[in-house]
């Protein structure tokens, strides 16, 4: 089954994964910047994503799934993201376990999330991966160059303390803000360094 909630844009399509590492505020966030920037999402969530989800926030699947535009079960792998047909801006996944990172980078896929993350891969669209995980081993690298060389985007969830964030909630929007910017999706929270920041900007260099 999938559901669709009215009122988005249907001129920029993102599909939007979550997967069940920690950080799952991540993809939250990012659902609702999107929302409220009119971009069209398009939502899976593992269910391991689904526990994380318990045990980091107060929110259940279904206050998640109500951010997106459209969701889909994870086993539902006739989905319409499941399709090089169906044209989107792309897919992020936020958080990105390492388990789904392996999935994608090897091309065989078991869930609706790594088989859209592959199809974006095959589309040559943007594929944007928010690992989390750390210390990561030699084989973890070695995924990631893979990924890398496929054309996969590895945008670990690091936060740019320059914006002084000075809450959780700071720190999470700008990191997520700043991983939209991939996408050419300019989102009015994020703090630039160099035009938004005092500390980075500097005055007009004049050469004779």
């Amino acid at each position: 089954m999938v559901e669709k909630n009215s009122g988005s844009s249907q001129n920029r399509r993102l599909i939007v994964g979550i997967s069940g590492a920690s950080g799952v505020a991540y993809g939250v966030r990012l659902l609702e910047l999107l929302k409220e920037a009119g971009v069209e999402t398009h939502l899976v969530m593992t269910k391991a994503a689904e526990m994380t989800l318990g045990y980091e926030t107060g929110l259940k699947p279904r206050d998640v799934e109500a951010l997106a535009h459209t969701r889909y079960r994870i086993e539902d792998i006739g989905a319409g993201i499941a399709s090089g047909s169906f044209r989107t801006l792309g897919m992020i996944v936020a958080p990105c376990s390492i388990r789904t990172m392996s999935e994608i980078a090897t091309g065989v896929t078991s869930s609706l999330l790594t088989r859209a993350a592959d199809v974006v891969l095959k589309e040559r669209r943007r594929l944007v991966l928010m690992v989390r995980e750390t210390p990561l081993h030699t084989g973890h690298l070695r995924t990631m160059t893979q990924l890398s060389e496929m054309g996969a985007i590895i945008a670990p969830p690091v936060p740019g303390l320059y914006a002084k964030p000075a809450t959780i909630d700071e720190l999470v929007t700008q990191t997520v803000a700043r991983a939209l910017d991939l996408f050419d999706l300019d989102i009015d929270v994020t703090k630039r360094w160099g035009e938004d920041l005092t500390d980075g900007r500097r005055s007009p260099v004049r050469r004779d």
